[in-house]
């Protein structure tokens, strides 16, 4: 858990101000500043840092508006890809909310079909790069995603990221992934021995199958088929395994990722990976992604969350979201009452993502 005195929480604002200033004045100058010639790789450097519009999927789901609000507040325009008129509206909404309204000639969306790389192509088209956040959910499956879910994620992953590859403009992804994408490991929850989750660790799609986790199945097809993809054509790609998300009103805006992340809690919580993160500072990280993709100081996968849960937090999360404690620590409610002799086998690692958004923060402070 990560606790933020007040003080302290001002002067973090304060300094994600001035780095997001000092990147804006990157921009205008180029990065280089240089008047005379410039080499082949200074170009495209600065054709890259020149280019400020971005194209977000999902972008009016609970973690998209997060994101969007994010880049906006970093000064990057934001093409929102939609694929209903349902969706057209919430655009509007954005575009016309208190937090959103002064940035709203940087919103724009566009209609595309995520199962259509062709339509996906000219919604890109023009874009410095995209963050794929979409999940897809099934009204008709047990806790809104189905076995058939996984099967399009991963489809709609290969899509977005081959679409990638063929839009002229695109230099860069950032994806959104899942803890759920590394936890679920056949021994892991037999091991005695203290074991680390982090961003080398991946999931046992077997085991997914069998325990019918179809949300980490999903997450974790999705993201091995970005990685094929991108790792073939050369495309900077960094994904991102978030925890549970929560945040204001997360439940009621969020509610049939939460419930099919939540299958299999129990088994989380008693081995210690039961986790969240809170939207605007996952929102964050992307974002610091996206600019370490463009400084080459991001790279590869990486674990985000801020709190695992204990007893307290489970019976938190148990009443946001209506249901019984049991749910969600089982049988271990009682027998984890005291905390101290909570033990769990495993642990969760998100040191690499902390240190390059404390690599981030410096370097914007120092240039100041």
């Amino acid at each position: 858990m990560r606790i933020v005195r007040a003080t302290e929480k001002f002067s973090t604002e304060l300094k994600e101000f001035m780095c997001a200033a000092v990147q804006r004045r990157r921009d205008d100058d180029g990065f280089l500043g240089s008047r005379g010639g410039k080499s082949r790789n200074a170009m495209d450097l600065d054709s890259d840092a020149g280019n400020r519009l971005v194209c977000v999927t999902g972008g009016v789901s609970y973690l998209g508006r997060a994101i969007v609000k994010r880049l906006l507040v970093h000064g990057y325009s934001v093409r929102i890809v939609v694929d209903c008129p349902e969706e057209e509206e919430k655009v509007r909404e954005m575009e016309a909310d208190a937090e959103t309204s002064s940035f709203s000639n940087r919103i724009s969306s566009v209609v595309c079909r995520l199962t259509e790389a062709e339509s996906l192509v000219k919604a890109f088209d023009g874009c410095a790069g995209v963050f794929h956040t979409t999940a897809f959910v099934d009204p008709a499956g047990i806790s809104g995603y189905s076995k058939s879910m996984a099967e399009l994620e991963a489809k709609v992953s290969e899509n977005v990221v081959e679409a990638c590859t063929r839009t002229g403009s695109v230099r860069k992804c950032v994806f959104t992934s899942s803890i759920l994408a590394c936890a679920w490991q056949d021994n892991s929850f037999h091991n005695l021995d203290h074991s680390v989750i982090n961003e080398e660790s991946w999931s046992d799609e077997q085991l997914c199958i069998d325990n019918k986790l179809w949300y980490a199945l999903g997450k974790l097809k999705a993201e091995k088929t970005a990685w094929r993809i991108a790792e073939t054509e050369g495309l900077k790609l960094a994904t991102i395994c978030p925890a549970l998300i929560t945040g204001p009103d997360f439940f009621h805006r969020n509610s049939t990722s939460t419930l099919a992340y939540l299958k299999g809690a129990k088994e989380m919580y008693s081995n210690g990976l039961l986790a969240t993160i809170d939207v605007n500072r996952l929102a964050k990280a992307h974002v610091c992604l996206w600019e370490g993709l463009g400084n080459k100081t991001a790279f590869g996968r990486y674990v985000c969350f801020d709190t695992i849960l204990s007893k307290d937090g489970a019976e938190k999360l148990a009443k946001d979201i209506g249901v019984q404690i049991e749910k969600i620590c089982g049988s271990n409610v009682n027998a984890n009452a005291d905390e101290e002799a909570y033990s769990p086998n495993l642990q969760i690692s998100d040191k690499k993502l902390l240190d390059l958004m404390s690599r981030t923060l410096r370097s914007c402070y120092h240039e100041s």
